[in-house]
């Protein structure tokens, strides 16, 4: 099966600190691999790479099929609108905007998004709405004013509709208890696997293993974290 995510011989540094220099890392289509490692260990930098925000040093970053480094600021932005979900730490939801205003934010960017819906925008929403276990009652809620686990399961809606290729999250299970996370995450790898999106997760708890394809260790893949800060 062919990867969604491929490195090799990445390196990337913010001035003379070395962050990364990952020889290679392959991840294949449709699987769910959790990336493990320490704070300020490098893990949102990666996921910069991966997103294309961030451009390597050195070597190459494809991402389903796509050379990163070799796009345009503006051909890597709609790369991202089309392809990419993302997960922020802090959800980054707008919170002046509505529940179905923010899940539906990232369609407006990718018209290629909207056309994978089948049936009504409003119609997918309430369909994720409840996979993810939230009431579609809190449709018209203003996001700023939901509790945090409710957060949280609107920002996986608005990563995953439109079946994005990759969903990128960043500690999306920082502020939940480990019942909390382990239901968020088995509910969120269910509509990836439904939609044959690949899921990378990173964090520092080594405890959500059992909930992945795979687990990786940046410090295994990463040579910058034997000899550098």
């Amino acid at each position: 099966m062919r990867p969604v995510i491929a490195l090799d011989d990445v390196q990337f540094g913010y001035g003379r600190r070395l962050v990364l220099d990952v020889p290679r890392l392959w991840i294949e289509q449709g699987s769910s691999v959790l990336l493990r490692g320490i704070s300020g260990g490098g893990k949102s930098t990666l996921l910069g790479l991966l997103a294309g925000v961030l451009l390597p040093g050195r070597g190459s970053v494809e991402v389903a099929g796509q050379a990163l480094q070799a796009m345009r600021g503006a051909a890597r932005d709609r790369f991202r609108a089309d392809h990419l979900g993302v997960i922020f730490q802090q959800f980054n939801l707008l919170p002046f905007l509505s529940v179905r205003d923010n899940i539906a934010l990232g369609l407006r960017f990718s018209r290629l998004r909207s056309e994978r819906i089948s049936g009504s925008v409003d119609a997918e929403i309430v369909r994720l709405l409840r996979a993810l276990q939230l009431d579609p009652a809190l449709m018209q809620r203003r996001a700023g004013t939901l509790s945090v686990g409710q957060q949280q399961r609107v920002a996986a809606a608005r990563a995953l509709i439109g079946r994005p290729a990759l969903l990128l999250a960043d500690e999306p299970t920082s502020a939940l208890d480990r019942e909390a996370a382990t239901a968020f995450l088995q509910l969120m790898s269910a509509q990836c696997q439904a939609a044959g999106t690949t899921v990378l997760v990173v964090s520092h708890d080594d405890s959500l293993q059992p909930l992945f394809d795979r687990s990786i260790s940046l410090s295994e893949i990463n040579q910058a974290g034997a000899g550098h800060a």
